[in-house]
């Protein structure tokens, strides 16, 4: 087995290496003064099982496509050198957004990067909580596994805060299924009975409208979703619940993009804690110290690690 992590995941990727008691094999990110680089591995791969942690967002030093060929260049750098199999590891996973046509001739994002992951090697995928697990298993015809956190977030806030949670929230119709889970998931730890509600939520042309609530909101909400871009849809979702009578709100998402900063979302009344894994660095992110200092973060290391494990005595 070859564990790697590119430079841009490193932190994650030392969280995970720790899990399963082995180093993070070394490689080389090597950049040229016209603008390109290179990627390969330092220590021979042949005949080996290679897993690659990269995760495909945005920062403030790498775009998602400088990440996205940085991996395509080093997947296919290892192929040549005679890896057995080479498994992307991608916690957040680039365009999962764009799954379907909406309008004429859209692209079907999702697919097209699917397409061009298979075409330089990768045999296997694993990513978490990605917007749509049924465009995930249509676009690969590789194995792609969907690692998911509702545990991880159930036990973190049944820990935090009790039976106060009274109700889950799904801030758009795509999270109902997500949320249902969460429901029964959480119910199973407190022992109590929990509503829930959903947002109606519409976008077009980058713009989110809608604000009808569907279902049940009672006085401590949980807002579960599975992205915090900008924080608009959240910021609506939180309104709603506010409108709707609650009086304690927090807000649960697996990736913390926190785009520009996200200031209308702390800027949002009514949020008591914002919770976010470490699939996305916070610290690499813009935003502003007293808003960081809001932000709870919580490892999906040990997840990531029993994927790993079980793949190689699958092997």
């Amino acid at each position: 087995m070859r564990l790697f992590a590119l430079n841009a995941s490193i932190g994650l990727g030392q969280r995970i290496a720790e899990q399963l008691g082995c180093p993070l094999d070394p490689h080389e990110e090597r950049e040229f003064s016209y603008g390109e680089h290179k990627v390969r591995p330092l220590v021979s791969v042949w005949a080996h099982d290679v897993y690659v942690i990269s995760s495909l967002h945005g920062d403030r030093d790498l775009s998602v496509n400088d990440k996205i060929c940085r991996l395509l260049f080093f997947v296919g750098a290892m192929k040549d050198a005679g890896a057995r199999s080479v498994t992307a590891v991608l916690p957040v996973l680039a365009y999962s957004r764009k799954d379907q046509k909406t309008k004429p001739s859209d692209p079907v994002t999702t697919r097209y990067l699917a397409t061009i992951l298979q075409s330089v090697g990768v045999d296997r995928v694993i990513t978490m909580d990605v917007h749509n697990p049924a465009a995930l298993d249509n676009s690969f015809r590789c194995p792609a596994v969907n690692l998911e956190t509702t545990e991880l977030f159930a036990d973190h806030y049944y820990q935090t805060v009790g039976n106060s949670v009274d109700s889950i929230v799904a801030p758009d119709l795509g999270g109902i299924k997500a949320t249902r889970l969460f429901v029964d998931t959480y119910e199973q730890l407190s022992g109590n009975t929990l509503s829930m509600a959903v947002m109606d939520k519409r976008r077009s042309e980058g713009l989110v409208s809608g604000s009808g609530m569907i279902g049940t909101v009672g006085d401590h909400v949980l807002i579960v979703d599975d992205m915090i871009g900008s924080g608009t849809t959240l910021c609506r979702a939180v309104q709603a619940c506010l409108d709707a009578g609650a009086s304690r709100i927090s807000v649960a998402a697996t990736h913390g993009l926190f785009q520009e900063g996200a200031p209308q979302l702390f800027a949002q009344s009514g949020i008591d804690t914002i919770t976010v894994t470490d699939t996305v660095a916070v610290a690499d992110l813009p935003l502003l110290d007293e808003h960081r200092a809001r932000v709870t973060i919580i490892e999906t290391a040990p997840l990531f690690a029993d994927a790993l494990r079980e793949m190689q005595v699958e092997h």
